[in-house]
């Protein structure tokens, strides 16, 4: 911190101390402009008059040019009192001065347009989606200029500060931060849901769970969202603890991108909407939670959602039927189970989804090791998998007794159809007859 701003907090305290509020303007852009001044100069607002100021700094004066309350030299720094807003019936926000004329005069006019401040006029608009920002050299993604005044010329802003944050995986500067929070209802007012879709849509795969982060602590995902952000009050268990949906969507959609699926933005979104509906269908008995059939009231829910933020038809099927089906591949499958689930559309993306979620929940796959390896099976014909006489009617077309002779055709029969020399029932009827009689004989 420069020491004239230093020297302009301890005048301030003093002012405090006698009961009158005070503060330095807009201390990040005196900062700046210290750093190019000749003579130091900084800009203080208070309550007290000239008169009262006297009785505290007696070298107070008048300000020359009438544009502030007083001007004091110390140390060789200028200090000029500008008077507080105080008047209960004011803006808010014209309570907390931003800039003043001396700090404006100061100002390269052709640095100006980077200010965006009220009175300078509206930039032309830019096809350039770094307008606005400074250089991500930094090390921080930080709005230029005035950054609330920044964002009343464009409250798209705040949501691509935010994709930029997301996909550079890069802090947001404090005051750049600020802003976006004091404006989020402003960005859900006049910032149309297809123009925030847009920029969501340049978010990578495997950044859209810090986004979507940084909408929720943002407070824009509560007006964009509420069902999802709703979910920080779902609870589910975890080790046996709980621990809410929303944080367990978040992991699935970080989990989600991994092994083969780094592009899929499609199906990272269906991770953020998959249990959407435990909102919905929640019940606490006997000690726990249940959502039964939470996968298709989450359909339903989604699909509501998706209209309203205004996405293709295409993509509202496609996200909805993931979302309907991602509970299929969580349970130990039979090969009929195997067959049927293979011919849904876009198992791929299925599997990965059930990947994600116990990986989230950190469980134990057995489920979905078993599943995995039933998914080659399912390449091979039924009659290779099954014979086509079980051991009941292995035991009445040959009229034995249940025993280990019944297990030693059932299994001959399975390798006959193999081979291709049992094709039909009656084939296999006759096949375990002749089988029988040479094993008894």
């Amino acid at each position: 911190m420069h020491k004239a701003l230093k020297d302009a907090i301890t005048i301030c305290k003093t002012l405090l101390r006698n009961g009158y509020d005070a503060h330095v303007i807009n201390a990040p852009l005196q900062e700046q402009l210290l750093q190019k001044a000749k003579s130091p100069a900084v800009d203080i607002a208070c309550e007290p008059d000239l008169e009262s100021l006297r009785k505290l700094f007696p070298e107070a004066r008048m300000e020359p040019e009438a544009r502030a309350i007083a001007e004091l030299e110390e140390n060789g720094v200028l200090f000029r009192f500008y008077p507080l807003v105080t008047a209960d019936a004011s803006h808010p926000e014209l309570s907390l001065l931003r800039i003043t004329p001396t700090m404006a005069a100061q100002i390269d006019p052709r640095e100006r347009r980077e200010l965006r401040m009220t009175g300078f006029g509206s930039p032309a608009p830019s096809d350039d989606a770094y307008e606005g920002f400074a250089n991500v050299a930094t090390g921080a993604i930080r709005l230029t200029g005035l950054p609330d005044e920044t964002l009343r010329h464009n409250y798209l802003l705040a949501i691509r500060a935010l994709r930029f944050a997301a996909n550079f995986d890069l802090p947001i500067e404090p005051n750049t931060w600020i802003a976006i929070v004091r404006a989020s209802t402003r960005v859900l007012d006049y910032v149309p849901n297809s123009d925030i879709m847009d920029e969501w849509r340049k978010v990578a795969a495997e950044s859209m769970h810090r986004f979507v982060r940084l909408l929720y602590d943002a407070h824009i995902l509560h007006g964009l969202i509420p069902e999802v952000a709703a979910l920080t009050s779902v609870y589910q268990e975890k080790d046996g603890q709980p621990v809410s949906v929303f944080e367990h969507t978040l992991e699935c959609m970080r989990r989600y991108p991994e092994e083969g699926f780094h592009y899929d933005w499609l199906g990272t979104m269906a991770m953020l909407f998959h249990d959407v509906g435990k909102l919905y269908t929640g019940e606490y008995f006997d000690g726990q939670w249940t959502y039964y059939q939470h996968h298709r009231v989450g359909a339903k829910v989604t699909r509501k959602i998706l209209r309203r933020l205004h996405f293709a038809s295409e993509d509202i099927d496609l996200l909805c039927h993931l979302v309907k089906q991602h509970m299929r591949f969580h349970f130990m499958m039979t090969d009929r189970g195997i067959r049927r689930f293979k011919a849904l559309d876009e198992y791929p993306r299925l599997i990965a989804m059930a990947r994600a979620d116990f990986q989230a929940k950190e469980d134990t796959p057995t489920s979905f090791n078993h599943n995995m390896k039933y998914l080659d099976r399912a390449e091979t014909p039924e009659q290779m998998l099954e014979p086509l006489l079980n051991g009941n009617d292995i035991m009445r077309e040959t009229h034995l007794k249940p025993g280990p002779l019944v297990g030693l055709i059932r299994e001959a029969l399975l390798q006959a159809q193999i081979a291709g020399e049992v094709t039909d029932y009656d084939s296999a009827v006759a096949f375990v007859q002749g089988y029988a009689r040479k094993s008894v004989g």
